[in-house]
């Protein structure tokens, strides 16, 4: 006991800590981060003491502690990470990557005064939508568009616009669960239109429509399979049925796409998935998907369709309390931008890159890796390319499985448990997937300059 009091009246005082020349250098470092970083340091060193697991400490090993909570202090809580796990759209990782013009158009409108609600030409109040429902009516075919900030908020104001107060016929088998327990059954329910469920869970006949179909119903609504699928004895209702029955009974249908597809990605070897422009085609009434998945541009819900349902929506109160700020705009306008020009856009957009990047170019990528790898570690580490799968992610094409190579790293002295938690907690934390004993790194999502960030990081831990 007497040795834990000497440890602990030994302890630095928080003023003498202050004035150690290590601590003072931090001038853009505020005084109140350097006393919260040294009393939190004392207090773990003081409780260390007491429960015994700290027997001796010196001063510079508690400067040492005390920088590290100052850094960890004033680093940024969202951060830039490092997605060596395939998953292009993932969605804890933010989704879609933007293009280097959206990045820009996104600092140019932030950082200076700009156009938002301001008509130029004629000197008055402008909307906000102007500036981009042009692009989107030119690149999809619709008579008007609008953007709101998500998908589920899309379709959330499309409801309550055509369908508040009345029925909303949708097939069981498309009441999804859309993430983070955010329901469309729920979703439904908040904007105020009343659920009608038809069908079953596998199969929904377009006479179940019909039969449903009466003096109250407000829409019928079709949400795509996108983040999941039901294989074997299965039916659905082709969308341009469904159009067809809308039409004979003056119901409107809304269509769910999802993700928001604008290319035909099978003709680069991927399995079809709907584009907007098919849905329009069709004749659709009104078509709802997300900015941020695979059409690669930000968190945002696009409505798009008849101008007549349009400019119904637009006039809804819930309008303003979904809109989308300057930033959203700017970058999904670059974004948009670049679908005038197919190959720009395949070219320019990451997400759109990484999804049809050659499986050979990604073996030559993974070589080039493991070579810098076993360049810096050498004998700390079993090192080889192995051919796996990636995934599309953010609830786009389930069943897709991308062929791509990952390098694959077993540690000597390490677990991969532990240099992944390791990892984690970088600067710059590099995000990997474990797989049994080996944990891999899918070079597919990886971008150049990361190559040397990921020698480097392992070169420190392991």
């Amino acid at each position: 006991m007497q040795e834990k009091k000497e440890l602990l009246a030994s302890l630095p005082k928080v003023d003498a800590l202050l004035g150690e020349e290590r601590i003072m250098k931090l001038e853009n470092i505020s005084r109140v981060v350097k006393v919260e970083a040294i009393r939190e340091t004392l207090d773990k060193y003081r409780s260390g003491i007491l429960s015994g697991s700290i027997l001796e400490f010196s001063k510079d090993k508690i400067l040492d502690e005390v920088l590290k909570c100052i850094s960890r202090k004033v680093q940024p809580h969202l951060k830039r990470v490092i997605n060596g796990t395939g998953t292009i759209f993932h969605t804890n990782l933010g989704r879609a990557v933007l293009a280097k013009t959206a990045v820009d158009a996104v600092v140019n409108i932030a950082s200076k005064y700009n156009n938002l609600e301001f008509d130029l030409e004629n000197g008055t109040r402008g909307s906000r939508y102007s500036h981009v429902e042009e692009l989107l009516c030119k690149i999809t075919g619709a008579e008007g568009a609008l953007v709101v900030n998500n998908n589920a908020a899309a379709v959330m104001l499309v409801l309550s616009t055509l369908s508040k107060g009345k029925e909303a016929v949708v097939s069981r088998g498309q009441l999804v669960e859309i993430g983070g327990s955010f329901r469309v059954p729920a979703v439904m329910e908040q904007s105020g239109a009343k659920l009608v469920e038809v069908g079953t869970t596998n199969r929904t006949h377009l006479y179940d429509y019909e039969n449903a179909i009466n003096e109250n119903t407000g829409v019928i609504l079709k949400v795509h399979q996108s983040n999941y699928k039901i294989l074997g004895f299965t039916e659905e209702v082709e969308l341009g049925e469904l159009i067809k029955l809308g039409e004979r009974y003056n119901v409107p249908v809304i269509e769910d796409i999802g993700s928001g597809v604008f290319i035909d990605l099978s003709k680069y070897g991927l399995t079809y998935e709907p584009t907007v422009q098919n849905s329009i085609m069709k004749g659709i009434d009104i078509v709802t998907f997300s900015g941020d998945k695979m059409l690669g541009g930000p968190q945002a819900g696009i409505i798009a369709g008849k101008k007549k349902y349009i400019d119904m929506i637009k006039k809804n109160q819930l309008t303003r309390a979904l809109r989308i700020d300057k930033m959203t705009l700017a970058a999904l306008e670059a974004t948009l931008k670049l679908y005038l020009d197919e190959d720009k856009a395949i070219r320019e957009i990451p997400g759109l890159f990484m999804l049809t990047k050659p499986a050979e170019k990604i073996k030559k990528d993974a070589a080039k890796l493991m070579r810098m790898l076993k360049a810096k570690l050498k004998d700390r580490a079993v090192i080889e390319v192995i051919e796996e799968y990636s995934q599309v992610g953010g609830g786009a094409m389930p069943l897709e499985k991308l062929k791509t190579f990952a390098v694959a790293l077993k540690f000597n002295n390490k677990s991969i448990e532990d240099v992944d938690k390791e990892l984690r907690k970088c600067d710059i934390p590099i995000i990997t997937r474990l797989y049994r004993d080996r944990m891999l790194i899918d070079v597919r999502t990886l971008f150049d300059d990361e190559y040397k960030i990921i020698v480097n990081t392992l070169d420190s831990l392991v």
